[in-house]
């Protein structure tokens, strides 16, 4: 192999850019003493062609080392070697020639030689580093495709995970568990009328990250939650992974998604990184600027601190680390056309270098006011593992928040909790009391009942507690408030009785879901009543528990009808997606007030009823041609006779029944029928709405 001519580089752009000509390579590190490049002419070759020691006269910018390299072409792979202080205790420093370093701004990274363990017990990872991938971003012929700009009223979220999603055999898919298998599903979504996708991470992760009792078991880190690599695809969902395909293979997916009209939402893992606590490997950050880029006790800064709950948490308000969190996030918008984030653990953001709350967080508010951003949705998970709770005061205006409280709420309701009906009520229409006052629009509220993490829907109705006990860790792992009831028998039963309540409660959860004023999210696979047997932590299941089985469709066709026509009844209505919150005033142009509270009589909620778990109520159309709605929620262990309200000129047609068998449990637009009586019977645990009509 020869060897390429070098110039002293640039230190700017950060990373490595490539053009014919060639190749500048440029890192950080303000403390390092030195620096070395290592060539590698295959992601297959064991040594490296060409090391090339940069000199920190020559190479060496204020804290930005660099080198160009005459010639280099696309598909050579390259680590780095650092030289400086190893001093944990008192500075933090962590600098260990004898490892080498993945560049934390590759934009294509292998994993072939990967050993974590190994890594982890050694003081040398040559031979056993993560690397990354000289490439040419640029050439790629988008076909006119722009990011998407969905109004969040006529938006519905599918949590779903690329690999997952089709690695089932049932999939028939051509490439099963990667990017271009979501290409071939898109019909899929499109019949269920999915607007968005939300992904489970697709930044480069470290699959190895488990505990070494999980790990035995032969499982691995299957959520992704682990990034090592975050300007990377990951590689493990590319056709051929180490083919250098990966920026493609990605916008493929993205492009083809927006052609059927779908957004992409990218989750986002700036809270903490693969390299873990002390203990941890070297990847990257470490043996570049650990004193920088992580929280670290001020007494013995070989202490990592640890709010994310997985051994190190990123300083996010770190001048370093906020301006690489934003240009990386700019670059996925601009450069892979990604509509919009969901930041994991988000609070974390919002903690200052201090590690104490910040209402000023600089990385939020840059986030925000970035104009490559300005048209991106941004969703915060906002809350951590060190205690900090932000659910309706996130800093920032434009965020949008997983509303943990609609979750919990909805499910002890649905479950049939007493003395909830006043949130409840408060939740149905946007949870003002944590949005309004600080300006915000019920969309400000991701309103979701399951999601990746914990029980999947068919399992919120089928056990009370978590069996993970094939996690490897006792079932100790996993959340033990569920919130969940199984209907009278702890896990799968042949009680025909029994299976009809679930099917009955599955139901309520989706109607609830899609009737609430906010932004819903559904898990993928719920539609159909994937289970995954009790184990509501299956972040290291990449196995039949986890993925999605496409036999479910058929076999659950009855619960698949009904999420897709309660998706089409959501989005046929407008007062279903207002953009500002209900105030039950009537306005001009309107037949009715924007919502009216009942109970079985008209105008009487059971507000002050702690064992009432019946609430009714009556949203207005939003114009004259719109239909107005009336929905009960039954939520009683016995039925009840509730007053249908009277509207001048109009008549009530039954949409919407769970107790129902299909198809009469959502009818079709053209196949209502109008009501003539004055009450109606709402069965235990059940939900109805009728819609008006002349």
């Amino acid at each position: 192999m020869q060897k390429y001519l070098l110039k002293s580089g640039w230190r700017y752009p950060h990373g490595t850019t490539f053009s014919p000509e060639g190749t500048n390579f440029c890192i950080f590190s303000k403390n390092a003493t030195g620096m070395e490049l290592l060539l590698y002419e295959t992601p297959e070759a064991v040594k490296p062609f060409q090391v090339v020691i940069l000199d920190p006269e020559e190479n060496r910018t204020f804290f930005f080392w660099h080198v160009y390299v005459v010639g280099l072409p696309v598909g050579i792979c390259y680590t780095w070697r650092v030289n400086g202080p190893y001093d944990p205790v008192d500075s933090g420093f962590r600098f260990n020639p004898e490892m080498e370093l993945v560049d934390p701004r590759a934009r294509i990274v292998t994993d072939n030689f990967w050993d974590r363990r190994k890594v982890c017990k050694s003081d040398a990872s040559r031979g056993k580093s993560l690397r990354a991938m000289v490439c040419d971003s640029g050439d790629y012929d988008w076909e006119g495709d722009t990011n998407l700009h969905l109004p969040p009223e006529k938006t519905i979220i599918y949590e779903l995970h690329v690999g997952g999603f089709t690695r089932h055999e049932s999939s028939a898919v051509k490439q099963p568990g990667t990017y271009a298998g979501v290409i071939e599903k898109i019909p899929y979504l499109r019949k269920l009328g999915i607007t968005a996708v939300e992904l489970l991470p697709v930044m480069a992760f470290d699959e190895q990250d488990v505990p070494d009792s999980t790990w035995n078991l032969g499982h691995k880190n299957y959520w992704g939650y682990s990034t090592h690599s975050f300007f990377s695809p990951h590689p493990g969902y590319c056709r051929v992974p180490l083919a250098g395909t990966h920026i493609n293979e990605f916008r493929d997916m993205v492009k083809a998604l927006h052609k059927a009209g779908i957004a992409v939402i990218l989750d986002v893992v700036f809270n903490h990184t693969a390299e873990g606590g002390a203990t941890g490997p070297t990847i990257n950050f470490k043996g570049l600027a650990n004193d920088s880029f992580y929280h670290l006790e001020e007494h013995d800064r070989s202490i990592y601190r640890n709010y994310s709950g997985c051994g190190n948490t990123v300083n996010c308000n770190h001048p370093l680390a906020a301006k690489f969190i934003v240009e990386c996030l700019e670059y996925w918008v601009r450069e892979m056309h990604v509509d919009a984030f969901r930041f994991d653990l988000a609070s974390i953001l919002a903690r200052g270098m201090d590690g104490r709350p910040d209402p000023y967080a600089p990385v939020i508010w840059n986030i925000e006011f970035s104009d490559i951003l300005s048209r991106c949705g941004l969703i915060a998970e906002a809350w951590d593992a060190g205690g900090l709770y932000q659910v309706g005061g996130f800093p920032g205006l434009r965020w949008a928040e997983w509303n943990g409280r609609y979750r919990d709420v909805i499910r002890q309701f649905v479950r049939g909790d007493k003395g909830l009906v006043c949130e409840v009520a408060t939740r149905l229409c946007g949870s003002s009391d944590l949005y309004e006052t600080s300006g915000r629009l019920p969309i400000n509220s991701i309103n979701f009942v399951t999601c990746h993490d914990g029980f999947t829907l068919w399992d919120l109705v089928t056990y009370n507690k978590k069996h993970n006990e094939d996690n490897g860790e006792y079932n100790r792992d996993g959340c033990n408030h569920n919130l969940s009831w199984n209907c009278g028998v702890e896990g799968e039963t042949t009680d025909q009785k029994i299976n009809r309540l679930r099917l009955r409660q599955a139901k309520n959860v989706m109607a609830v879901l899609l009737l609430s004023h906010g932004v819903p999210m559904i898990l993928s696979g719920d539609e159909v009543l994937r289970s995954q047997q009790g184990n509501n932590n299956c972040y290291c299941q990449d196995n039949e528990l986890s993925w999605f089985d496409w036999s479910l469709v058929n076999k659950n066709k009855e619960m698949f009808r009904f999420v897709r026509e309660m998706i089409a009844f959501r989005l046929r209505h407008s007062c279903l997606a207002p953009r500002r919150f209900v105030s039950g005033v009537k306005e001009k142009g309107r037949r009715l007030p924007d919502i009216t509270w009942h109970g079985r009589k008209l105008k009487k909620p059971p507000w002050n009823d702690p064992d009432d778990n019946l609430l009714a109520y009556t949203l207005g159309g939003v114009g004259r041609s719109d239909a107005d709605l009336h929905i009960i929620l039954n939520m009683n262990n016995k039925k009840s006779q509730v007053r249908l309200p009277y509207i001048r000129g109009r008549k009530w047609y039954k949409a919407i029944d769970t107790a129902a068998k299909s198809p009469a449990d959502i009818i079709l637009p053209g196949r209502l029928r109008k009501t003539e009586k004055k009450v109606c019977l709402v069965k235990a645990h059940s939900i109805k709405v009728y819609e008006s009509g002349k």
